[in-house]
């Protein structure tokens, strides 16, 4: 099945730059040639303001309810055309859009989760009200519900169908508000747990936990799962993350996986990689899971 990339240049600071730049530097680096994808180009809408609206806390929510929109007829599309989405951030709030088009779509959508964070604070918690660190909240019905205007009353993608892989374990965690918030439907294998099980081991068995129980599964990666070390070109880099070598055994059966119906990648902040040795290396962990 061919991919088919979508530009989703979303920074929720709701300033240019940062990770908006990463789709152009992902294509620059080979991403295209490397899966044999087609390019649909990017989204036009972008984070603005840089306010915080009153009533949800979130972070220039006109630009951000707009991008959600767009991106989620751009992958809607791509899938009735039979072809696989490759969303490319930008940050995590390009999943709204993402979830939206599944809800669509699929009847029992699910979703690999590979994050360093577990984006389920809300408007008040936020200490930035950045739609980033709120999406997975929102989709599963707890976070700002501006974020999900127009969607159905339960839950965008259904908390027992979510898996989150790699999240800092509590001792490691900056801050741990938002793992106070996570659904309880929610599956989670923190990085400590992952390294102790084998990354590979943890992958098939988030693979197996979902796909029966969903009519197609969605992989998305925030590469801040990676340790600072590893990776420093990330908005929010944190100790005690995965190598690449890890990242790469955890989503192999993923990105390989019967079940999967399209994947995203976010969080490479290119103003922080102006060589593009790190872009290079994210084209080949997505040519390696997804080609």
């Amino acid at each position: 099945m061919t991919w088919s990339v979508i530009g989703a240049p979303l920074n929720s600071s709701a300033r240019p730059g940062g990770e908006e730049l990463a789709p152009a530097a992902l294509r620059r680096a080979g991403l295209l040639e490397r899966l044999g994808a087609e390019d649909e180009g990017d989204i036009a809408a972008r984070v603005r303001p840089a306010e915080r609206d009153r009533a949800s806390g979130v972070l220039g929510l006109p630009g951000l309810l707009a991008a959600g929109d767009e991106l989620r007829d751009r992958v809607d599309r791509v899938m009735a055309s039979g072809r696989r989405p490759l969303v490319v951030g930008g940050d995590c709030s390009l999943l709204l859009g993402v979830g939206f088009a599944l809800r669509c779509r699929l009847e029992r959508p699910g979703l690999w989760f590979v994050d360093g964070h577990t984006d389920t604070y809300d408007g008040d918690s936020s200490p930035t009200g950045e739609a980033a660190d709120m999406e997975l909240g929102a989709l599963t019905g707890h976070g700002p519900a501006e974020l999900t205007a127009g969607q159905p009353d339960e839950p965008v993608i259904a908390p027992e169908r979510i898996v989150v892989l790699g999240h800092r374990h509590p001792d490691d965690a900056e801050d741990t508000t938002e793992l106070e918030l996570v659904d309880r439907g929610i599956a989670r294998i923190d990085a400590r747990r992952l390294r102790a099980q084998g990354a590979t081991r943890t992958g098939r068995e988030a693979e197996a936990r979902l796909g029966e129980g969903s009519d197609g599964v969605w992989l998305h990666i925030d590469l801040d799962v990676l340790d600072r070390e590893a990776l420093p070109a990330v908005s929010y880099p944190q100790a005690a993350g995965l190598s690449w070598g890890e990242l790469d055994e955890l989503i192999a059966p993923l990105g390989g996986s019967r079940y999967l119906v399209g994947a995203s990648v976010a969080d490479l902040n290119s103003e922080l990689d102006p060589d593009g040795r790190y872009a290079a290396r994210v084209v080949e962990l997505l040519a390696s899971a997804l080609g």
